[in-house]
């Protein structure tokens, strides 16, 4: 299995060619740039295909992460997978963003002995999109958006990994900022891989978004149509 997984969903645009039977990476690009995502993705596959020595045919799966995440970065990383399957017809697999940085977590020393642990990202509007592990491969429960604030005394002890964590450090008592802060996507095709193995079914690749866009029709819009 030669695996190409990608996100954007937070503000690093990651790219990573995995070939899944020897375990291997092998090759990655990483840029960490909010407003970039669309500007930045294809030239990333490009290189990561290029350094490699491998052509896009030669992919047999794709992966890509579906959020939560801002809306416009986001779609960046889905439509250019969907792109993809339409042309050559490889299967697509999504995964929660959430999950990918919880699993890099452990791969970069967090271990499941340390007990539960939350994983935060920037929602923006002062807010982060979180959820709940048990350990670096066990979700508790769905992701959700909210202020940090109001996350609760007993969220916001336990030890807390991601771009979110790091912005709100004043209310996350417990921020491991040594360990990732966006997401990767080595660690997002490793935890496909490990999934799929096991004769898991992954996300269809839809956006999870858990609110509304900023941009939305006026109430008091009216359609004009010719008599």
């Amino acid at each position: 299995m030669l695996m190409l997984a990608l996100d954007t969903a937070t503000p690093a645009v990651t790219v990573a060619l995995y070939d899944a039977g020897g375990d291997r990476i092998l090759a990655s690009a990483d840029h960490v740039d909010a407003r970039r995502h669309g500007e930045l993705l294809l030239p990333s596959i490009d290189r990561v295909l290029g350094e490699a020595g491998r052509a896009l045919a030669e992919v047999t799966d794709l992966v890509v992460g579906v959020g939560p995440g801002p809306y416009t970065g986001l779609r960046v990383g889905l439509a250019t997978a969907e792109a993809f399957r339409a042309a050559l017809g490889t299967p697509v697999h999504g995964l929660c963003t959430l999950d990918g940085l919880a699993y890099a977590a452990g791969r970069a020393g967090l271990g499941a002995d340390e007990g539960p642990f939350v994983v935060a990202t920037d929602a923006r509007r002062r807010e982060v999109y979180w959820a709940r592990y048990a350990d670096p491969v066990t979700r508790l429960g769905e992701p959700a958006v909210a202020r940090a604030a109001e996350l609760g005394p007993e969220v916001l002890a336990l030890p807390a990994v991601g771009g979110g964590a790091v912005l709100y450090e004043g209310t996350f008592t417990d921020v491991r900022a040594e360990l990732p802060v966006d997401q990767s996507a080595e660690s997002l095709a490793r935890l496909a891989a490990e999934r799929l193995g096991r004769g898991e079914e992954l996300l269809p690749p839809r956006p999870l978004y858990l609110r509304r866009p900023d941009a939305q029709v006026p109430a008091n819009y009216k359609v004009v149509t010719p008599k």
